[in-house]
């Protein structure tokens, strides 16, 4: 048994939808969450700067001595796994590549939707390791900037939410898609208000949730569960202040939780 915590980050609060999945799926494994608040968002920078920022955030998260890292942030899936996989000497996840397998799984129509930061449609990660597993696929991108300060500021539902969903939407929605990626953390906290928009013909795709069950996975394998029978303990540190992580703790765990602040740029 290993009583060693999953490592989890993102560039803001976002992640908590990781978290959520983490906790579903492998309710006895410690977490510890890093939200990279004071920089965020991830999605508007460059890939070096990204990448920086990631680097720092594992550092970070190495001193809790975890076990595995879940890249919650889609951009710095992107961008960054591969140099935070020749850099560091631990199970490092990120959200994409089980995206990618679950889309793949759920399609019908072959056209898949992806919807994310600039930063990760940028990247073109998505529709690039789609079609290198299937070179029928179609694949639209489209990026939608305003969703994370939405959902940073719990706008998840009203009129404002309603209004840019229907903006970034449409295209895809006239190119025929069947499947939607939410290609980025924070989409799963707007998933009422975007399943709304494009009906009930497309199916929405949470790459969370395929993480978590790719990690539990990966530990069963490695014989690194936590097969305790208690309840795991969540630890939680933001690199600045926000009254958002409290009601977005409320929406996507159902509990509220205390986040300790640290200086990231020490690491």
């Amino acid at each position: 048994m290993d009583k060693r915590p999953i490592g989890i980050f993102d560039s803001g609060v976002g992640g908590l939808t990781v978290v959520k999945q983490v906790m579903k799926v492998m309710p006895h494994e410690n977490i510890v969450y890093f939200g990279d608040t004071a920089r965020l968002p991830y999605g508007s920078k460059s890939k070096e700067v990204v990448t920086k920022f990631s680097k720092q955030d594992v550092r970070f998260l190495l001193t809790k001595e975890v076990k595995a890292i879940i890249v919650a942030c889609n951009t710095a899936s992107s961008n960054s796994l591969e140099e935070l996989h020749r850099t560091f000497d631990v199970p490092i996840f990120g959200v994409v590549d089980a995206g990618v397998a679950e889309a793949l799984r759920t399609t019908q129509n072959k056209k898949i939707g992806v919807i994310g930061t600039a930063g990760t449609v940028r990247s073109g990660a998505y529709e690039n390791m789609i079609c290198q597993k299937d070179g029928q696929m179609q694949v639209f991108s489209k990026a939608c900037p305003l969703f994370v300060p939405l959902a940073e500021e719990g706008w998840t539902e009203n009129e404002v939410a309603r209004l840019a969903a229907e903006k970034y939407l449409v295209e895809l929605m006239e190119k025929g898609i069947d499947s939607l990626v939410l290609g980025c953390t924070h989409y799963p906290l707007l998933k009422r208000c975007i399943g709304t928009t494009v009906g009930d013909n497309v199916k929405l795709v949470d790459p969370a949730k395929a993480t978590a069950k790719q990690v539990k996975l990966f530990l069963q394998e490695k014989g690194l569960g936590n097969t305790g029978e208690a309840l795991g303990e969540r630890t939680f540190y933001l690199s600045d202040s926000t009254d958002m992580f409290y009601s977005i703790c409320q929406k996507a765990l159902k509990q509220g939780y205390t986040a300790e602040i640290i200086d990231i740029e020490q690491f």
